[in-house]
């Protein structure tokens, strides 16, 4: 089912056209009576009546709005003309919103792909690209993107996991770019059948479930407290290579193994330590 441009005409003209021909017809329909003469009278009502069942063929049309008709059961076509318009009066006409709307998911609880439980919802911005789809491939194409976009999240949080654990590797917390375009393409291919459009798709809410919330703070922290230590070490080592490599150099002074290894955990102290050293000044010799 895709959707078919419908032709109308300007309501306005056929409004003013129908109401001066009841008009006409109603002083017809008195000199009838006045004259009495059945045939008239009955000629008159009829033409009355059908100029009332036209004007069941007037419908309005707003900015950012289609009228799928159809008669009979059978689609004709989609009205996308704004104002006033006119068609025929057996058309049943179907106003569809072509606005750009916008909904918050419900906190889901899923499991990532590690398996731990967490707490997720999205933002979904959609629009209607075909009303034709819209309204008859689905019972209510409302109520159908609401319940695909809570199950496009839920197969998307179960494909990645919450931190990053690899280096390359795809996380809910730290990608959210890619997990946002991630998430619209699986809602596009689900609802494409409904003529439905998804223009954004983003996380709104992100954060482990409330059970094991306190522990993954633990490890998180530890994890932040390892990386740091790490790249403490790693620069404290740099900096004792780079002086013992300049006090070679420059010849300055002298040491055997065993004072190097004495300058290297003093260095290594010095640096790696979380708070300031008070220094020794040694005012005789070295040995």
């Amino acid at each position: 089912m895709k959707e078919i441009q419908a032709r109308s005409m300007s309501g306005l003209p056929v409004l003013l056209g129908l109401l001066v021909a009841s008009l006409a017809d109603a002083a017809w329909f008195i000199r009838a009576i006045g004259a009495a003469h059945p045939g008239m009278i009955a000629l008159a009502a009829i033409v009355g009546l059908v100029l009332f069942v036209c004007l069941f063929g007037l419908y309005v049309v707003e900015p950012n709005q289609s009228a799928v008709l159809s008669l009979f059961g059978r689609y004709i076509g989609t009205d996308r003309a704004n104002g006033l318009r006119w068609n025929n009066p057996f058309y049943t006409k179907k106003k569809v919103s072509l606005r750009v709307r916008n909904f918050e998911s419900g906190k889901l609880k899923v499991n990532e792909l590690d398996g731990s439980p967490i707490e997720i919802a999205a933002v979904i911005v959609w629009q209607v690209a075909d009303s034709a789809e819209a309204v008859y491939n689905v019972n209510d194409y409302e109520t159908f993107v609401h319940i695909q976009a809570e199950s496009a999240l839920r197969a998307m949080a179960t494909s990645y996991p919450y931190d990053q654990h690899e280096d390359g590797q795809l996380a809910l917390r730290s990608h959210a770019a890619e997990i946002s375009k991630h998430l619209a393409e699986l809602l596009a291919e689900r609802l494409a059948d409904a003529g439905v459009a998804v223009i954004d798709a983003r996380i709104s809410h992100l954060a482990y479930a409330p059970e094991i919330a306190q522990a993954m703070l633990q490890r998180q922290q530890a994890n932040a407290i390892i990386a740091a230590r790490t790249r403490i070490v790693a620069g404290a080592v740099g900096m004792v290579q780079m002086a013992l490599a300049e006090l070679e150099k420059n010849g300055v002074v002298h040491l055997d193994e065993e004072r190097k290894a004495q300058m290297v955990s003093n260095l290594l102290v010095v640096l790696c330590g979380e708070r300031g050293t008070q220094p020794i000044v040694n005012a005789g010799s070295i040995y």
